[in-house]
Order: structure tokens, then C-alpha cells, then sequence
């Protein structure tokens, strides 16, 4: 197939692209670039790319693709939060917006980037697709929105999905270090301290990045009557973890390391718990195949083979929302995030 990855340049398309390329398929990326300095380790992805904000997309940009895997936009809760409207414009306006392009331009099969937030404030009880969404920060409404306004479009022609992915964590290339597994493993890495900045009791569903990108794949290469306007719930059932669960696994395998909070550490209301089994059920392909632990033993080896220091894990490089506020103080990004070079 021939596919546009959107936001390839990103956490996740950095092991994704080199996943659908080693299965044939002919890949193409659109990304603005925000994070291009901001790698950990060096990078294998030379496929052709398009420079280009998502908000900029036109419909002669999509023509003769198969498939878009859309993972382009705001990428959590704390980017979300510092401009909701432009939090709204990027990852709820414009992913309709090019779902509908995509539809136009003849793309038979659009795989959005949805997530697990948008179950929000849960409680206790395991939810699957079909449990109420109560999403608290405009990133989880964002992510909302773009499922009830983009699953209408679906037909015989046009074929959406909607990936929930639990919270993702892992190796990258880009690598994020304002996901909790590995900001847990980096803080207990580089300071000795597992710091935990809520309570520790909020329930969190957690998949590594490379069974997310599993997951993109299989959906793409399924069947599109077994997955046409489907959304799917990405992890695994029994990778359900308290915060405090995860910070009690990292002070076992880091040596040395011990469990702390933060001065200011208080209950989340982000909580929710959720059932995986109807990916697996449907879209038998996809096999996740990593669990917490595995995965916090793959960072902690990774930051010591990078030699991570604390100053470089909470710089810019990992931690996106400061590196927007760095480009943003240097005058190259505008408030609306987009580059001023490129205006």
C-alpha cells in the first residue's frame, strides 16, 4: 500500500515508519518539523516527507495515497493546556478537516490517533468501546470530537478507525520524556529518585510504542469490513497499573533508586481502567507483546547506554512542552505554533 504518515517525524512514527516499510509498503510522511533537534540516539527514517502543518493540507497532497495514518497534533495534556483554541484548531479541526480531504481525494483507509483519556475521570471499573467518555483537559476533547465528527464519513468507499492507545511508553528516536514510565525511569536514572507528581493512585492503562505501532499496522492491513468506523481500545488488558505500582517496578530495577513525591503532589482526576480484548478479538494480527516491566528494563538501559544526564532529560529535547516554549521565546514559532521562517 502506498501510506501518508502524518506527524511522522514524532515519538511514535520514529518506530512505526521503519515497521511499515520492513512489510513493503511504500511510505510518505507530512510533518512541521517542530521536533527534528530533539533526537535520542540516531535516526534510520530517509523516507520522502512533506514540510507541511497539518492545518495547510490540501486534497491534491493526498491523491494517490492508500492509507493515512494520522498521528500529527498536540501530544498531551500539558501542550494541550497552554492554548486550548489552538489545542482545538490542530488536533480537532484540522483531523476532521483531512479526514474529509482524504475521502475527497479517494483514500480508502484513514487510522486516527485517538486515546484512552477520552474515558477522563472513570473511577475503579475496566471500560471498553462502548463505556461513556468524560474527558477532562481539551486534549482528551479534542480527541473526542474528531471520533464523533469523523465516523459519520464512512461508507462503502471510505473506511475510518480509531485508535485508543493507552499511555504510551518505550524507546524512540524522538524520544518523550513527559510520558509516566519513562519520566519515572529517567527521574530515578539521573537523580535517584522515583518522583511522583500526583498521589500515586490514579489507575493508568499502558502500552509500549511498539505494540502501538502493531496496532496501527494491523488495522491498516485488515479487512475493511471488520474495521470500518471500529474503535478499538490499544493494550493490553492486564497492563493496568496505579501510578504508585509503576514507581514501586522502577525503584526495583534501577539501582539505588527510591520512591518520592513531589511537594506539591495531589490526586489526579485523570483515572480510568480499560478492557483491550475487542482489538484482539476483531484483528487477530495484532500481538502486543510488551509488558511494563519489560519495557521499564529497555529504558533503563537505554539512558545508560545515552549516558542521560538530568539536565539533558528535562531539557527541551524530551520534554515537548518546553521545547515549544523554547522555539517560542526564540521568536521561530509564532503563538499559534506555527514557524515564522516559514511565513
Amino acid at each position: 500500500m502506498k501510506v501518508l504518515v502524518t506527524g511522522h517525524d514524532g515519538y511514535i512514527g520514529h518506530v512505526l515508519v521503519p515497521m511499515l516499510v520492513g512489510r513493503g509498503h511504500e511510505v510518505v510522511g507530512l510533518d512541521s518539523f517542530l521536533y527534528e533537534d530533539c533526537g535520542f540516539g540516531p535516526s534510520e527514517l530517509t523516507i520522502p516527507a512533506m514540510r507541511k502543518d497539518v492545518r495547510e493540507v490540501t486534497a491534491g497532497d493526498l491523491e494517490g495515497f492508500d492509507a493515512i495514518l494520522h498521528l500529527a497534533g498536540i501530544s498531551n495534556d500539558p501542550l494541550g493546556d497552554l492554548n486550548r483554541e489552538i489545542t482545538y484548531d490542530i488536533n480537532w479541526r484540522a483531523s476532521v478537516r483531512l479526514a474529509r480531504l482524504a475521502k475527497e481525494a479517494g483514500v480508502e483507509r484513514f487510522v486516527f490517533s485517538s486515546s484512552c483519556s477520552n474515558y477522563g475521570a472513570a473511577g475503579e471499573d475496566f471500560l471498553d468501546e462502548t463505556a461513556s467518555f468524560n474527558p477532562v483537559t481539551p486534549y482528551a476533547e479534542s480527541k473526542v470530537w474528531v471520533e464523533r465528527d469523523v465516523a459519520p464519513l464512512a461508507d462503502a468507499r471510505f473506511t475510518p478507525v480509531f485508535l485508543r492507545s493507552a499511555t504510551a511508553y518505550g524507546v524512540s528516536t524522538r524520544l518523550r520524556g513527559d510520558l509516566v514510565v519513562n519520566n519515572l525511569v529517567g527521574y530515578a536514572f539521573t537523580t535517584g529518585e522515583v518522583l511522583i507528581k500526583s498521589d500515586g493512585m490514579p489507575w493508568r492503562p499502558l502500552v509500549h510504542i511498539e505494540d502501538i505501532a502493531r496496532a496501527f499496522v494491523a488495522v491498516m492491513e485488515a479487512p475493511a469490513e471488520v474495521v470500518r468506523g471500529e474503535a478499538f481500545n490499544v493494550g493490553r488488558t492486564s497492563e493496568n497499573y496505579r501510578v504508585r505500582e509503576v514507581a514501586d517496578m522502577v525503584a526495583e530495577i534501577v539501582p539505588g533508586a527510591r520512591v518520592t513525591y513531589a511537594a506539591d503532589a495531589s490526586p489526579d482526576a485523570r483515572n480510568y481502567r480499560v478492557d483491550c480484548e475487542k482489538i484482539r478479538r476483531l484483528v487477530p494480527a495484532f500481538d502486543p507483546r510488551w509488558t511494563v516491566r519489560r519495557g521499564i528494563e529497555e529504558l533503563y538501559a537505554a539512558y545508560r547506554a545515552h549516558g542521560l544526564t538530568a539536565e539533558e532529560f528535562l531539557s527541551g529535547r524530551y520534554i515537548r512542552l518546553r521545547r515549544v516554549r523554547e522555539l517560542q521565546e526564540a521568536g521561530r514559532l509564532d503563538e499559534g505554533l506555527h514557524w515564522r521562517e516559514a511565513a
